[in-house]
């Protein structure tokens, strides 16, 4: 079984499980496609078979977190800096789980204020910023580059920059439109709007877990 090994706090206990299980021998045969360089290490670590898309460009079941849930399943993934790798893993995927808890639930995304990522090329981030500022500006939108420390910008591991949009007073009220607009500029290599994609969600909340599906 080829397995998407997702990025961030939630993917990683996941992917600790998944070592446990093949280092005792109740998970065998299984290679996994790390989607960050530090999912990689971490996989690694734990002695799990580990292969690229390149390889292996149709992927069983990929296991990841996310930011936002909206009703439709939609996401937003990408606040750990992930997203272009996780996007092409994911989408590779027969099926995609995530695990989130129930405070990534929004009623649409954006909802939870926080940032929507997209990745950049560095050449001219700026222009790009004030272009994605500028497609959002009627849902008073707010793009910032995203910072390492206070002195230098974040580099993905594509050596790419993420330019962050927050919504602070509204929600996106079509993804679909709002991810071909992103998408059609030149200079962005990804966004964080992981449309239609999750085939199942399970979420942890106080009186338990559920779990919703398409």
């Amino acid at each position: 079984m080829v397995l998407g090994l997702g990025t961030g706090s939630t993917a990683a206990f996941a992917v600790a499980r998944i070592g446990e299980l093949y280092s005792s021998g109740q998970l065998t045969n299984i290679v996994g496609i790390p989607t960050s360089k530090r999912t990689q290490e971490q996989a690694a670590s734990l002695g799990i078979p580990l292969s690229v898309l390149d390889d292996h460009p149709r992927i069983d079941l990929a296991i990841d977190g996310a930011d936002e849930v909206d009703p439709q399943l939609n996401l937003v993934k990408g606040r750990g800096g992930a997203l272009l790798r996780e996007k092409m893993v994911e989408a590779a995927s027969d099926k995609f789980i995530v695990v989130v808890d129930d405070t990534k639930l929004v009623d649409g995304l954006g909802g939870s204020r926080l940032a929507m990522p997209v990745e950049v090329v560095q050449f001219c981030w700026k222009y790009n910023l004030n272009r994605l500022q500028e497609i959002f500006k009627e849902l008073g939108c707010e793009a910032k580059l995203r910072m390492e420390g206070d002195s230098k910008p974040y580099i993905t591991d594509n050596s790419n920059y993420i330019v962050d949009l927050y919504f602070p007073t509204s929600i996106i009220k079509d993804a679909e439109a709002a991810g071909r607009e992103i998408s059609a500029l030149e200079g962005v290599v990804e966004h964080g709007l992981f449309l239609d994609m999750a085939t199942e969600v399970i979420i942890a909340g106080k009186t338990g877990v559920s779990v919703k599906t398409k």
